[in-house]
């Protein structure tokens, strides 16, 4: 009976918010935080994933596009992140591979892929290229596999990165030694004197497989390695981390 009773008012609760009209249930989404709470909301009803990916919450990456008149849909990344604002998430379309390289991240935003897991949405890097993504402030990256041949598959200038959920792959060839899944310059905090502020930089990884390479993270600047935790499986190995001020250190991949 209890039971019953529960059920029946999360319903009710349910068809009251369902009387508010879309203007209204979009600005109650746009307070959402992008994963995981807004991209749950898509998978509530065909309604709520209409206003949950609509252009004004969203920028989207869909390589099929052929209009380019649609607001807020791109069919590369590097053109969506050249049109995103600060503080705006971009849905990266799930489905093939997208092609990157050298793309500068100079503001906040947030990088997602639309898939069910990381491995339906796969960025590729080039042997040109020294890395994928380059970020010079504070980001996130979540539901992504990131993929290079040589090099890393992302550079860290500065700012807090956030690595949730990923697969960072360095493909085997003669030249592993020289590749990396994570590459941080940046130093632990830099002063900004107009405000009188500090900015912390570092880098956050929370259950991401990082596959291939030399080491898991390369530090040149003046941040390392903190709490590390590594879960093995049978085939990967899920890494939790920061990389932030303090002793110089690596993380060393085995040899599979």
């Amino acid at each position: 009976m209890e039971q019953h009773k529960k059920k029946w008012r999360l319903s009710t609760d349910f068809s009251l918010i369902n009387n508010l009209d879309d203007g209204c249930l979009m600005h109650i989404f746009s307070f959402l935080h992008p994963i995981p709470d807004r991209y749950n909301t898509a998978l509530v009803c065909h309604r709520w994933r209409f206003l949950a990916c609509h252009p004004r919450l969203w920028l989207r990456v869909d390589r099929s596009v052929k209009d380019l008149s649609q607001p807020g849909v791109y069919p590369n990344i590097e053109m969506a992140v050249s049109a995103a604002r600060p503080g705006d998430s971009i849905l990266i379309a799930a489905g093939g591979s997208h092609r990157v390289s050298n793309i500068q991240i100079e503001k906040p935003l947030c990088l997602i892929g639309a898939g069910e897991s990381p491995d339906d949405t796969t960025l590729i890097c080039s042997r040109s290229s020294d890395s994928a993504l380059e970020f010079m402030s504070t980001c996130k990256l979540a539901n992504l596999t990131v993929r290079t041949e040589l090099g890393c598959c992302l550079l860290h200038r500065s700012g807090k990165l956030t690595i949730d959920g990923c697969i960072l792959q360095c493909e085997s060839n003669p030249l592993d030694h020289l590749s990396y899944a994570i590459i941080s310059t940046a130093g632990a905090a830099e002063v900004v004197s107009s405000a009188l502020k500090t900015c912390n930089n570092g880098v956050s990884v929370v259950r991401t497989r990082i596959e291939g390479g030399a080491k898991a993270v390369l530090t040149s600047g003046t941040l390392s390695l903190q709490r590390v935790r590594v879960i093995y499986t049978r085939t990967s190995l899920f890494f939790w981390f920061e990389v932030e001020d303090g002793e110089p250190a690596s993380v060393e991949l085995p040899i599979s």
